[in-house]
């Protein structure tokens, strides 16, 4: 994973690009140990920096769960959640440390209401219009919707969005197809800027690390010729809901005849794909 500025998660992933088995079974053996030392219970991150040599450092202890649990859940199959909940019950977990297995890749990208071009500065205000992207692998975990105030007080994060693949090539694949159909107007987020990440060099072949977004300035911070394209489907977008108020304030005319609803969604969605 790595960070903006100011100091804000962005994406993380798993398995790691250079996590190694080796590795994995001696970093897990420490953070267990760390726990049990202090008789721990309950569901908990124990976090380590690693150095370009495979030398990691102790970095830090959350007792909860961490916005980037969903990926842990995605590649093992387990409800990090349920288990909390029943460890807090003072049942007994449902699974053995040997039954964990990790299938495929999975990433997670946070959406934040700020302008990453603008380094990084907060975007309140009302959400105009809302698109999530669904399809095979994908998940959006967030709470924001059409007509939401976003406030200046509190974390920009609006929404998670998590993708898993069989391949860490193909969750890229996948996260880009799905941050393209992402839509949301009336505030600034990072979705461009994400989408950028997952074209960058250095993070398609896994060579980051924290420095990732400093090293790489040019080429995140580079408007790209679709952007232009985007502009308008925020412009279209807008004038759907003026379309949509407008109809709401009109006297509704009775026919004889139905309409259907579904065609008619399906009709504006499409207005919104390219």
């Amino acid at each position: 994973m790595f960070c903006a500025a100011p100091p804000s998660k962005v994406i993380e992933e798993t398995p790691s690009p250079i996590m190694t088995p080796e590795l994995r079974a001696e970093m897990g053996a420490h953070a267990v140990a760390a726990a049990k030392s202090v008789n721990y219970e309950g569901v908990g991150t124990i976090e380590f920096l690693v150095d370009s040599h495979l030398k990691y450092y102790f970095l830090e202890m959350n007792t909860r769960l961490q916005v980037e649990h969903p990926i842990t859940e995605r590649v093992t199959g387990i409800d990090l959640v349920k288990e909390q909940i029943l460890v807090a019950n003072g049942e007994a977990l449902t699974l053995k440390q040997e039954d964990i297995k990790m299938t495929g890749h999975a990433i997670e990208c946070r959406i934040y209401a700020e302008d990453p071009d603008n380094n990084f500065m907060p975007s309140p205000g009302t959400i105009i219009h809302i698109i999530e992207p669904m399809g095979l692998g994908v998940r959006i975990d967030g709470y924001v919707y059409k007509g939401y105030k976003i406030p200046i007080y509190y974390d920009p994060m609006i929404s998670k969005m998590i993708v898993w693949s069989r391949t860490r090539e193909d969750t890229i694949r996948r996260m880009n197809r799905a941050l393209s159909e992402y839509r949301i107007t009336g505030i600034k987020t990072s979705i461009k800027f994400l989408m950028r990440i997952m074209k960058a060099p250095d993070f398609v072949n896994g060579q980051y690390d924290t420095h990732f977004i400093e090293n790489n300035n040019d080429f995140l911070f580079t408007p790209e010729p679709e952007d232009s394209i985007r502009e308008d489907m925020a412009m279209i977008a807008s004038f759907l809901d003026y379309h949509e108020k407008l109809l709401a304030a009109t006297p509704k005319v009775i026919h004889n005849t139905l309409g259907n609803n579904w065609k008619d969604l399906g009709r504006k969605k499409n207005v919104l794909r390219f």
